[in-house]
Order: C-alpha cells, then sequence, then structure tokens
C-alpha cells in the first residue's frame, strides 16, 4: 500500500513539476506614456490584462512613465543600464534619434519571419505615417497611437458673433477675422479671448510645425537628421500670425498658455479657439458642456499639419524570449481590433487602416463624425519633425517662440537665435556623418 502511495506522490510531483514548467511566461515590460489629457492608464491595464489573458505564455506589465519626453529619458537610462523594456510606446519623433545612437532594432526580420514583405506590413498603416516608422532602409517602429492638431470651436460663440458652425476658418486671414469677432473686451480688458495655443514645450514645437508648413515651407529636412529650417521665410510668416494674434490684434493672451490651460479656458468658455491635439478628442466630448466643432488647421498656402502621437520601438539587448514576446504585444496592440478601440476610447485615430473596416468603428464614426475629421487631414499630413538630438533642437526654437509670446523678442531676430543654437546642437552629428562620406 505505502508503494502505491509513494509512485502515486511521485507522479503527482512529476505532473506538478511539468505543469510549472509548461506555464512559466515570459515576463516582459512595456514604457507607457501619458501624454495628453484623458484616464489612459487604467484602460491600459485593462488591455494588458486582457492580452495575458489571451498570452498565458506571456506576462505583459505596463509600466507608466509620464510625458513623451520623460519617457525617452527613463528609456534611455533603462538601456544604458543594461536593463531596457521589452518595447516602447514612443514619441513618433524620437525614433530617428533611437536609430542614430544605435539603440534600437530593426523590425525587418520579426516581419519576414511572419511570412510578411516590409511593404506589406506597412502598407497596413496609413501613409502619412510611414516616414516616422520607416527610414535608413529599415522599419523601426510601428505606429501605436497617433494625431494630428485640430482646430477646436466653441459653437455657441460662433452663433453669439454671427459666424457660420458649419463653415469655421479655413485661411489665416479668416482666423484673424473670426478671432477678432469673438474676443469680448471691456475696455482694457480681455473677458474672452477669439483663440488660445499651447505654448508648452513639445505641444509648441508641433503647432509651429504645422503653421510653418502651411506657410508652404519645411521645418526640417525628413531625409537629414542634422538640418532644421528655422530661419526661413516660410517659419518667419507661421510666427509673425502668432506674434500679430498675441501683440497686434490681441485676441491670444501673452505669454505661455500649457495644453491643460488651454483646454480648462475653453470648457470655461474662456476662449472660442484652441489647437489642440485629436488626442485630447474624447476628453473634450466627455467634458465640454456647450456645443462643440471640430476644423482643420486653418492654411495660408496649403493645407498641412505634422503627425503626432507614439509609435512602439523594440529595444536592443533583449533576449531572444523577450523579443518574441515583445513581438507578440506590439503586434496585438497594432491589429485592427485593439486599435480601434483604443482610438475610441482616447480620441487618436487609428494608425491601421483595417480598423475603420470593422462594423463597430463605422458604427462609432457615424455616431461622432468629429472622430473623422483627423483622418480627413491625413491625406495634408507630413512626417514629425525628427533630428539628432531631437528635444534640445525643438527647444532651441521653442525658447526663443516663447520670448515672442512674451513680447521680449520679435519673430526675425527670435528665428535667427534659434538656427544658429539649433545648428550648434546638431554640429556633431553633421560633423560625424560629413567624416563617414569622407572615408
Amino acid at each position: 500500500m505505502s508503494r502505491i502511495v509513494s509512485v502515486a506522490l511521485a507522479a503527482a510531483l512529476t505532473l506538478g513539476l511539468g505543469s510549472t514548467a509548461a506555464t512559466a511566461a515570459t515576463e516582459i515590460e512595456m514604457f507607457f506614456p501619458v501624454p495628453v489629457e484623458g484616464k489612459l492608464a487604467k484602460e491600459m491595464k485593462n488591455l494588458m490584462d486582457r492580452f495575458n489573458s489571451e498570452h498565458p505564455d506571456i506576462q505583459a506589465t505596463a509600466v507608466y512613465t509620464g510625458s513623451y519626453d520623460e519617457t525617452n529619458i527613463k528609456t534611455r537610462a533603462a538601456i544604458k543600464a543594461g536593463r531596457p523594456p521589452a518595447a516602447v510606446i514612443m514619441s513618433a519623433n524620437f525614433v530617428l534619434e533611437y536609430q542614430i545612437n544605435g539603440e534600437i532594432q530593426p523590425l525587418d526580420p520579426l516581419v519576414e519571419a511572419d511570412g510578411m514583405t516590409p511593404d506589406a506590413f506597412m502598407d497596413q498603416y496609413w501613409t502619412a505615417l510611414h516616414g516616422n516608422a520607416r527610414f535608413a532602409d529599415k522599419i523601426w517602429a510601428v505606429p501605436f497611437h497617433n494625431s494630428t492638431p485640430l482646430l477646436y470651436f466653441n459653437a455657441d460663440h460662433f452663433k453669439e458673433v454671427g459666424l457660420d458652425p458649419k463653415n469655421p476658418p479655413a485661411t489665416w486671414a479668416e482666423w484673424v477675422e473670426a478671432a477678432e469677432k469673438l474676443t469680448v473686451r471691456d475696455g482694457d480688458t480681455i473677458k474672452r479671448y477669439g483663440l488660445m495655443l499651447p505654448g508648452n514645450y513639445d505641444y509648441l514645437g508641433w503647432v509651429m510645425t504645422a503653421l510653418t508648413m502651411s506657410n508652404g515651407g519645411q521645418y526640417y529636412n525628413p531625409a537629414f537628421g542634422g538640418e532644421v529650417y528655422y530661419d526661413s521665410p516660410s517659419m518667419l510668416g507661421a510666427l509673425t500670425l502668432v506674434d500679430d494674434m498675441v501683440h497686434k490684434y490681441k485676441v491670444m493672451p501673452e505669454g505661455v498658455t500649457d495644453g491643460k490651460a488651454v483646454s480648462t479656458a475653453f470648457f470655461a468658455g474662456q476662449t472660442s479657439m484652441v489647437v489642440l491635439s485629436t488626442g485630447s478628442l474624447s476628453f473634450i466630448r466627455e467634458n465640454m458642456k456647450t456645443d462643440y466643432g471640430v476644423a482643420f488647421v486653418p492654411r495660408n498656402m496649403r493645407n498641412a499639419v505634422a503627425i503626432g502621437g507614439a509609435s512602439l520601438i523594440m529595444p536592443k539587448g533583449l533576449s531572444d524570449e523577450q523579443k518574441k514576446a515583445s513581438w507578440t504585444l506590439i503586434n496585438w496592440l497594432t491589429s485592427p481590433e485593439i486599435a480601434g478601440h483604443w482610438s475610441r476610447f482616447t480620441g487618436y485615430f487609428a494608425p491601421n487602416k483595417g480598423a475603420y473596416e470593422l462594423p463597430e468603428m463605422k458604427q462609432f464614426i457615424a455616431q461622432n463624425p468629429d472622430a473623422k475629421v483627423a483622418l480627413d487631414q491625413l491625406q495634408y499630413a507630413k512626417s514629425w519633425f525628427a533630428t539628432y538630438n531631437t528635444v534640445a533642437v525643438r527647444k532651441a526654437l521653442e525658447d526663443e517662440v516663447q520670448a515672442v509670446l512674451a513680447g521680449k523678442k520679435a519673430p526675425a531676430e527670435a528665428l535667427s537665435e534659434a538656427q544658429k543654437n539649433a545648428d550648434e546642437i546638431m554640429r556633431p552629428y553633421v560633423e560625424q556623418t560629413a567624416l563617414r562620406l569622407m572615408h
């Protein structure tokens, strides 16, 4: 009898060990920024729980890492410390810098191992997104949640001053005229501004990109990471428009107003028009108590905006198991179903075109036509500013634009200084690439 018990115990132990081995999951971390308004952290946790239940061989955890800029700093620190996350939802315009620094791995081998060509893989995503994901002959990132800047306006304020909410300003001239009509003054006191733009770091550079491009210019050289066009006629026109809105027409507040303060003023009726991300759309839909509209960013020479938002990247230094698990997670998050769900929840448009073929997405767009504006604007969208040392180069401009907003500098002087500072920051890369060509 005791022998039977011993055999049974041995068998049970063996089965138990086998079960444990079979269910040992590959643990991975994904760095996740919360860059704009919205209750994203809770919903991302819901998605991670669902992913883990559907993939019992993987245990994925989202690590919340702050803003895009903060996520960039934390990712670089983790890579240098030899503990890279398996995946990062990274600001799309930082991807080039990671490629220049040799900190991420190309995804082409993983794509081809799935039986797809790189061209077929990228064709799943809107064309405007390709430039920040595929360059230097490789795929370096997979678009996850993306945005364009949009013009939001208070429809009740429009009606109040005789403007048609169905025909919002489409040109700069119409924009200035509308902003003047919408501004409410009591002597020298402004009770309601016609327009507010976010002036904080990152947001400000993105808005200036859109205005420069809509004035017919280029913000940077998308084929070379060491060249920007700050001191150019097209950017001078864009910054002059902003300066005039503040100091000539007095339809915008002086100084720096950050994105959250812009949203708050819009909700409170203290401004009639704002430029914010489509990533803020759900937040505005939930919190705006009066009727509002959504439109393209007004143009001068052409309709044009820069892509914003984030892509998924895979740092170097992962084990084969981590790579495999990371690739599974990346493909799951960017699938039509999950991308569509995330878009409906956040307001970002879904980068995977297949999301818009799903019945639930078609129904959502029919019920929320404001969600279609960013999609319609995509035909005019270009790659997001990306250079060597992106944040510092961007800040070189933003510091000077903030000085203009504060009334401390004229646009031409500010842009000359911005160009000089940016060129100095990019000099190591420019010299490095020149030496490489000589050898």
